[in-house]
């Protein structure tokens, strides 16, 4: 199999084309990710998170397979963090040896052999045995290449040969020079007469009492041995040192010319593409690390069934927000949501700290999730993907200095509306806050009106309970904008306390209020009956 169709994330050199040139790329930012927290789930070193969406339905399709074997196969993930720093390793050899001497351009091709090699052997070692486990394309790809690299004769021959030469370059451990004197004693000119395997031995008399030893082979030295760079200015370390690196270069080059081609027409060729996977391997092990963190608190997921993004279908059973589910390490209040004819945009209002936000959040990581091709927090979920994904959360203070907090609001929704389209989701948490109920309520059916003429879907979760009642009312003037509708949420309330629960029916703000003053003793009669107490 060619080199470009090994890909743990795309199934095709075309579908590589179309990522790299944005064809199928859904715009998410780093400050959606931000918001919904995605970057704390998926903490990537050497790559963008943002990098990995999709909105090709055979792409996702492709990385649930993926998952699944590492999901099945515990090594599997093991073998890949283990590869990972090998490649890492390979690649900043490549950079170093760009930047070095030839002495350490030859040393560093040698260790790039022996990382290739280290590589190969942990690759065929780790995935022959689990082989015949594998359901994805991709696993089984990787391995028909891996194998293919390491059984051939070239490969084997490659072994031998490294062998040998590490055995003769990594042995030396002294130079013979040789220097000539002028009349005056002082050197004239100098090179090196051998490279060899033993280091020289001091000749000084207690030297050779330490060591018992006191023959005077070609390694003892008739005076004392002095520490390299003592007592030299940088220029006379920097020529010394230059001399030697040329020397050894010449005694190098005759073995290391060979190998030169030899890492330039097969190592670097074939190191290529475990390099060219190193994004995706740190990917899909970070990404199943947060699967199993997940299911070690006992809230389910699954992998959802991808519809075409033109069907705007989105249908999840007892989804859950998952960054709450790993903060808390426990099991979730489950909801099951929808977007269907009567309601592709929702008002969500209730209590506060009653949900709202993390009900919002949670349909974006159920899409986020399903774009990057992992399991959803849901127990079963359809969905076509969104060619974008847009956030409207609150903002820290210094970023409302210029333009004051409702000009900041405005702006960031006024760029939104730049970027939507009838794919897109929309997600607004507690927007329009910083103003008057009855100047946000105004802003706030305009800004509905404006996502209804769009045809996008998404949620505004507002404590503005008024909105609610005002929905009929945006319907009927965006009738003849869009097909769209606006319908309501409500984050329930039982017995005075919250229940987490999202509700498709009206609000009614005075009961939750009511509700809520009760259960801190905050209604007239219990007021009554405490200042009578005092009087």
């Amino acid at each position: 199999m060619p080199n470009y169709e090994i890909s743990l994330l795309y199934p095709n050199e075309e579908a590589i084309e179309k990522s790299i040139n944005g064809l199928d790329s859904p715009k998410i930012t780093t400050e959606t990710l931000e918001s919904l927290e995605l970057d704390y789930a998926i903490d990537l070193q050497n790559s963008r998170l943002c990098d990995m969406f999709t909105m090709s339905r055979e792409v996702i399709e492709y990385r649930q397979g993926v998952f699944d074997d590492l999901l099945e196969n515990e090594e599997l993930s093991v073998l890949l963090n283990k590869l990972l720093p090998i490649v890492s390793d390979i690649n900043d050899l490549r950079r170093l040896s760009n930047e070095s001497t030839a002495t350490d351009s030859y040393l560093y091709s040698i260790t790039e052999i022996e990382l290739y090699i280290s590589a190969m052997e942990l690759l065929i070692e780790g995935l022959s045995p689990i082989k015949d486990s594998f359901k994805s394309e991709a696993f089984c790809a990787l391995y028909n290449r891996v194998y293919e690299l390491t059984s051939g004769e070239y490969y084997k021959d490659l072994n031998v040969k490294l062998k040998e030469l590490t055995k003769r370059v990594r042995e030396i451990r002294s130079v013979t020079i040789g220097v000539n004197l002028d009349s005056r004693l002082q050197p004239e000119s100098a090179g090196v007469l051998s490279v060899n395997n033993e280091k020289f031995k001091s000749g000084e008399l207690l030297q050779k009492i330490l060591r018992l030893d006191f023959k005077n082979d070609e390694y003892t030295c008739i005076a004392s041995l002095q520490p390299f760079k003592k007592g030299q200015s940088d220029n006379q370390q920097t020529a010394l040192s230059n001399a030697f690196n040329s020397a050894l270069g010449d005694v190098f080059k005759s073995s290391m010319r060979s190998w030169k081609k030899v890492v330039s027409s097969y190592v670097l060729e074939n190191a290529d593409f475990l390099i060219k996977l190193a994004p995706e391997i740190e990917f899909v092990t970070k990404a199943t690390e947060l699967i199993k963190a997940l299911k070690e608190t006992g809230n389910e997921l699954s992998f959802p069934k991808i519809h075409p993004p033109k069907d705007k279908i989105f249908v999840a059973k007892g989804i859950y927000n998952p960054i709450v589910a790993l903060k808390t390490g426990t099991k979730m209040v489950l909801n099951d949501f929808q977007f269907d004819e009567n309601g592709t945009f929702f008002v969500l209002s209730g209590p506060n700290r009653g949900g709202k936000s993390v009900i919002t959040c949670a349909v974006g990581h159920v899409f986020a999730l399903a774009q990057l091709g992992l399991p959803v927090p849901a127990s079963s979920a359809e969905i076509s993907p969104v060619d974008g994904i847009f956030t409207h959360f609150p903002t820290s203070a210094e970023d409302t200095i210029d333009k004051g907090r409702l000009g900041e609001e405005c702006a960031r929704l006024d760029e939104i509306f730049e970027l939507i389209t009838s794919k897109s989701l929309v997600l607004l948490d507690e927007s329009l806050s910083s103003t008057g109920s009855y100047e946000a309520s105004y802003i706030a059916s305009e800004v509905l009106s404006g996502m209804l003429a769009s045809g996008c879907r998404g949620i505004f979760s507002t404590h503005l309970h008024e909105l609610g009642m005002m929905i009929d009312d945006i319907n009927e003037r965006c009738k003849s904008l869009s097909s769209s509708k606006l319908d309501t949420l409500v984050a329930g309330m039982e017995d005075g306390e919250r229940s987490f629960v999202i509700l498709r029916q009206k609000p009614d703000g005075k009961s939750y209020a009511s509700d809520i003053a009760a259960k801190y003793g905050i209604s007239l009669e219990k007021i009554i009956k405490k200042i009578e107490k005092n009087i």
